[in-house]
């Protein structure tokens, strides 16, 4: 699936590493493409925000979207639903816990499978995005962009990665695996709503991954003078708009 915002998009990746040195650059590059010395405009703050967007939005799908994007990430790994989870973690001690293993393997692909879904659906957001938009957000709080691409987002996000995950764990045997164990320990059989609740388990997780990594590097470049990486993101983030 945002100027101290556009950064936050621009950041997903674990801190402190090699990319989000590169988010950092590309940002402070676009910003600092977009304007010459003197007093911001109105309309460079936007282009330079919703360029910015753009490619965190790449930069983050591409993270989260590839083989081990969620299931090697401890931050955004979606564990088993806590029932099975419980199970898991018992017969786990006594080396039987092969088929939650694989579960819980299954859930986290299918998020890493519907993420080009969602960075769509993101990008189209971003393309809407208004200059009061844009101002609203570098004005706004810590969390302000990454705020405004949820609300606007979540919604249609959630009825884009529903099926496809669905679809997804259905394919992968996620829920053939899940009707094995529940009937093996005594957790009920697999039903139409328990398939619907896995489902709905793993999108709201698989968003939850998405917009933490859109938060966390947003905070950081509101807050840390550091991490400004030019000239135009010290004057844009570092006095009142």
């Amino acid at each position: 699936m945002l100027g101290a915002l556009a950064l936050a998009l621009l950041t997903p990746g674990c801190a402190d590493t090699g990319t989000n040195a590169e988010f950092g650059r590309v940002l402070g590059e676009v910003l600092g493409a977009t304007t010459t010395q003197g007093a911001l405009t109105n309309a460079e703050i936007d282009a330079g925000l919703r360029e910015a967007l753009t490619v965190g939005t790449n930069l983050v799908a591409g993270q989260l979207g590839r083989t081990d994007g969620y299931f090697a990430d401890p931050k955004v790994h979606i564990p088993l639903p806590r029932t099975y989870r419980n199970i898991q973690t018992n017969l786990s001690k006594i080396g039987a816990s092969g088929p939650l293993d694989d579960l819980e393997l299954r859930m986290n692909r299918a998020a890493e499978a519907a993420v080009p879904q969602g960075k769509q659906l993101i990008l189209g957001a971003i393309r809407q995005m208004t200059i009061e938009d844009a101002l609203n957000i570098l004005k706004g709080g810590d969390t302000a962009a990454t705020d405004f691409l949820r609300a606007k987002t979540e919604t249609q996000l959630r009825t884009a990665f529903t099926p496809y995950v669905k679809d997804a764990l259905a394919k992968s045997g996620a829920f053939t695996s899940m009707e094995s164990v529940a009937s093996q320990y005594g957790v009920g059989g697999v039903t139409s709503n328990l398939q619907s609740d896995l489902t709905t388990y793993a999108v709201d997780l698989g968003l939850d991954g998405i917009f933490l990594y859109v938060a966390e590097e947003e905070k950081k470049i509101r807050e840390n003078p550091l991490a400004r990486t030019t000239d135009l993101l010290r004057r844009v983030f570092g006095t009142p708009v």
